[in-house]
């Protein structure tokens, strides 16, 4: 079965552009680039894919051909479908298998751009760094994620509820039965994760046992992806690395913590190319002061979040010593137990800012804390917004203090913040001064603050 995406719409607009520059679609392995691409390919008269890593000896036509009319003319041939500018969908994928053909693709741009030319691969970040000059202004990137809690929505049926929840506000919340099935399902979405295979599964099946099977083969096919990272770390770092990150979710990340009393700078090495393979993110430690919030970094302070909260859990189930009823406690357990063994509320709510945000640019996150000797306030969240910093705080029940909030709406004169939760649409109001308030959006409407119009 196929799975709407909001990647969709984009690759659409693409299809119906008279300018379409080559595309090469990024994320990391299995969160559905080639699915969405195929998908994307029925709107075509003809379509070709081409494999790489299934055909390895299509590399050598890349290398010997540079001329990119006569590279199609020989691909049409070679899959017995016709060439047609405006009407064929040509689709390469595992591009990381062949330089060559990385480097083809701004050439499509500047000799043959009235072709539909798409690429996808895993790992592909990796190439692009050893890749001078790829492609800057005649490709167009896109970035994907695993699915979105708005996009498990639409696969799991409930497309109403989505229009619901989109047109409530602070002053008309949702009524709250609405609300509490919604949470519901947000708790499902947590052990599922958006991983495309393990939502077909959950949608197919409404087993957790069979959405674990595929979120089992997943983690043993990153693991497996170490080898391809190059020769400079070791897959022992590389696992110990991944492993004390994922254990660190939610918190500073402290080089020591990582088994095998590797140097911080080997460390730091593995955190990158984690990071490249689309299995961490960063999330940096800003002042804040102003935009752009990347403009005031410090970089002793740093938090990473893991790809997905299904794979997390899994991981720290059964193979970081996590206790066996983890899964039990979220589905029937209290709001709170939502971030037990991982601060699981803070890192969805950072990947759903990401994953409804421009599909074009890679999104930076941003957290604040205050560094001032002594001082523990820290607001796990801050986006630009309005050209103003936008100060969000995850709880992860109903309720909970904000005094890190208020220390840093104080210290910057803002008037304006989020508070994400299980709670329903509110607001606070806060009078000590300036009047302050403090917007309240469930954490399953968080695509209503950053998806573009």
């Amino acid at each position: 079965m196929y799975i709407n995406r909001l990647i969709d719409s984009e690759l659409e607009r693409w299809r119906k552009s008279q300018v379409h520059k080559p595309v090469l679609l990024r994320g990391a392995r299995q969160v559905g680039k080639s699915s969405s691409v195929r998908h994307l390919g029925e709107s075509f008269e003809n379509y070709i894919e081409v494999n790489f890593e299934k055909r390895p000896e299509l590399k050598r036509l890349f290398a010997e051909i540079h001329d990119v009319k006569e590279l199609a003319a020989r691909l049409g041939q070679l899959y017995n479908t016709s060439i047609v500018p405006g009407n064929t969908l040509l689709f390469l994928d595992e591009i990381q298998a062949c330089e060559d053909a990385l480097k083809t693709l701004w050439f499509f741009k500047e000799d043959f751009p009235e072709l539909h030319v798409i690429a996808a691969g895993s790992l592909l970040e990796f190439t692009l760094k050893n890749t001078s000059a790829y492609g800057v202004g005649r490709i167009r990137s896109m970035f994907m994620y695993p699915l979105s809690f708005d996009e498990f929505l639409t696969a799991t049926g409930h497309l109403s509820w989505i229009e619901a929840r989109d047109s409530a506000n602070a002053d008309n919340p949702l009524f709250e039965a609405l609300h509490n099935d919604i949470v519901q399902l947000f708790r499902s979405y947590l052990i599922v994760g958006g991983m495309p295979s393990s939502v077909v599964a959950w949608v197919t099946s409404r087993d957790y046992l069979q959405c674990a099977a595929e979120q089992d083969d997943i983690l043993q096919s990153y693991y497996d992806d170490f080898a391809k990272y190059g020769s400079r770390v070791n897959t022992s770092l590389l696992r110990n690395t991944l492993q004390s990150a994922v254990l660190q979710v939610g918190k500073k990340f402290v080089y020591s913590k990582v088994e095998g009393e590797y140097n911080s700078k080997a460390v730091k090495e593995a955190l990158g190319m984690l990071c490249d393979a689309g299995l961490l993110k960063p999330v940096q430690c800003t002042a804040a002061n102003g935009i752009p919030l990347g403009a005031e970094t410090n970089p002793k302070f740093r938090k990473y979040i893991y790809l997905d909260s299904g794979l997390l859990l899994r991981m720290l189930d059964f193979g970081l010593g996590g206790p066996q009823n983890l899964t039990q406690l979220i589905l029937a357990g209290s709001a709170s137990d939502l971030v037990n063994k991982g601060s699981l509320a803070e890192m969805v709510a950072g990947w759903e800012l990401v994953k409804y945000s421009n599909s074009h640019t890679q999104h930076d996150l941003y957290y604040w804390e205050n560094i001032s000797e002594g001082a523990t306030s820290e607001v796990d969240y801050v986006i630009a917004k309005d050209m103003k910093p936008l100060p969000i705080e995850v709880k992860s029940g109903t309720s909970g203090k904000m005094k890190s909030l208020a220390v840093y709406m104080a210290k910057k004169g803002l008037t304006e913040a989020v508070r994400t939760s299980l709670e329903n649409f509110g607001m606070i109001t806060q009078k000590n001064g300036k009047e302050r308030h403090i917007k309240i959006i469930p954490l399953y409407a968080l695509s209503r603050l950053v998806k573009p119009e």
